[in-house]
């Protein structure tokens, strides 16, 4: 098996235990449920840098990138810098995140939160909503295109955008449909988690100018997001580079000063 074959297995674990302990109903009481969300999409298109900062503990590849640094001091210091939008890591197994974490970042900022998960049912769109999330992560090639159709209709319905993540040219051609406003690559190869930017600069073209194109993963510097940018990016989701360093936001705050924005 490889890392991504054991997340998933892991993933569908945890939420066949969730599902038997807490009803929906009971995530549809959050106070945040009814909440009006906020475009990422819109934020994407309106922005100079197009930057999405993430909070990230831990992953397989790297074992720990920070752990001193709480959710709420990140989340402002993004805030400080000026990101588009904010993404936070809820899988606790192999990233050391929770849903805590997202309602946390909910309670300290405005701007637009993405809830980085494998979502592989139902159930997580409801509870991404109820813990504060405008953004969910579907990754094609965990989900089959009935899947992602499913829940994506029910993301709209939630006004949850959804970010569609791909890696090659298939899981781009069975994952487009209508109702995504946007597809990111994904530079890291989640089966061996090798990175490559040639993968975002490869599928560029490909995919309609009708999506708001992100690219991520393995943007560790100013040029390689001013080189996707021309190949027609708006969006950036960067991690482990921000993360990695004592402060995140003065991390995120001199990289958007380099790019001019």
């Amino acid at each position: 098996m490889d890392i991504l074959d054991k997340i998933v297995l892991q993933k569908k674990k945890e939420v066949a235990l969730k599902k038997s302990l807490l009803p929906t109903s009971q995530l549809e009481a959050s106070v945040l449920f009814n909440r009006e969300t906020t475009s990422l999409s819109n934020a994407l298109k309106n922005s100079n840098s197009g930057i999405i900062a993430e909070f990230k503990r831990r992953s397989p590849s790297k074992s720990v990138i920070n752990s001193t640094s709480t959710v709420q001091e990140v989340a402002q210091g993004y805030a400080a810098a000026g990101v588009c939008g904010m993404s936070v890591l809820t899988d606790g197994h192999f990233f050391g995140g929770s849903l805590e974490d997202l309602l946390l970042a909910r309670a300290t900022v405005n701007m637009p939160l993405l809830r980085k998960e494998f979502i592989i049912d139902e159930f997580q769109l409801i509870e991404a909503k109820a813990y504060g999330a405008d953004v969910v992560l579907l990754i094609a090639s965990v989900l089959s295109r009935e899947e992602i159709k499913k829940f994506l209709d029910l993301a709209n319905q939630l006004q949850l955008e959804v970010l569609l993540e791909v890696h090659n040219e298939q899981e781009l051609e069975h994952a487009l449909m209508p109702g995504l406003s946007m597809i990111g690559v994904n530079n890291r190869n989640l089966k061996n988690f090798e990175v490559s930017l040639d993968t975002s600069r490869h599928l560029a073209s490909m995919i309609p100018d009708e999506f708001v194109k992100i690219s991520e993963s393995g943007l560790s510097n100013s040029e390689a997001v001013l080189s996707l940018r021309k190949e027609g990016y708006q969006g950036f989701l960067i991690g482990e580079s921000f993360m990695a360093s004592a402060d995140p936001g003065l991390s995120a705050t001199a990289f958007i000063k380099k790019l001019g924005a």
